[in-house]
């Protein structure tokens, strides 16, 4: 099982295949890790291997990476082991495609460094739409596990729940003035559904001057039809990256 250890954090990661590398983040919210890929209308490790160097991983006290807890702790701190893993690995340059939670960070890796994101895919992004009590109960039931096994305190962890859902930004790390700015080419899935508002995925995709948008995807011959334009965008924006 593949660790990437810095400071005090260590990060399982997976690594298939070869070509043009795409990070994958995996839904599950605060527990996003790669196993849930399992459980999605189609898992992007197997679509991808035979073709790209897929690299998938858990996030930071989920699965099977740990990282110490502390009141500074919020979006950034996953943007800086998600960047920090790419160049672990030598990947200079990526395309990332994230659900649920992935969304939110897939934006925040093209607002920090958009030179390094040939491009991004947004499956079902959570997003804010008066549920903003359900991603408090999401993140406490993830933090009852911390606190249970003696890994965070109550002080720290409050702060970090303000830190990642407090706020009024609809993607709660980045603002819509950003996605209006945002060159980067997007594929944008939509999401719908209490955590994953329909309302969001499309904000995004009309806001964004270079975002597709796919409204239904998850079953039969739209699945089908949705997993191959998947790839193209991927295989349109690595021969860009490659010029």
């Amino acid at each position: 099982m593949p660790i990437f250890e810095r400071d005090q954090i260590a990060l399982h990661y997976e690594e298939q295949g070869e070509g043009f590398p795409v990070l994958l983040i995996a839904p599950g919210g605060m527990k996003s890790a790669i196993r849930f890929w399992e459980s999605t209308p189609w898992n992007p490790i197997e679509q991808l291997k035979g073709e790209f160097r897929v690299i998938a991983m858990d996030q930071r006290n989920a699965g099977s990476s740990t990282a110490p807890v502390t009141s500074s702790d919020g979006w950034h701190s996953y943007i800086d082991d998600q960047l920090a893993l790419m160049d672990h690995l030598r990947c200079e340059r990526f395309h990332v495609a994230g659900m649920c939670i992935g969304g939110p960070y897939c934006l925040g890796l093209i607002e920090r460094a958009p030179e390094r994101v040939a491009s991004a895919t947004l499956f079902q992004t959570i997003g804010r739409d008066d549920n903003q009590e359900a991603f408090y109960a999401m993140f406490d039931s993830w933090a009852e596990e911390l606190q249970a096994a003696g890994r965070a305190d109550a002080d720290a962890l409050r702060t970090f729940r303000e830190n990642m859902y407090g706020g009024a930004k609809v993607l709660f790390n980045v603002d819509e003035n950003f996605v209006a700015e945002c060159r980067t080419p997007l594929l944008v899935f939509m999401g719908d559904d209490l955590y994953h508002p329909a309302s969001t995925s499309r904000m995004i995709a009309d806001k964004a001057p270079n975002a597709k948008f796919v409204e239904s995807w998850k079953e039969g011959e739209k699945r089908a039809v949705a997993q191959s334009a998947f790839a193209e965008f991927l295989r349109s924006h690595s021969a860009c990256a490659d010029d």
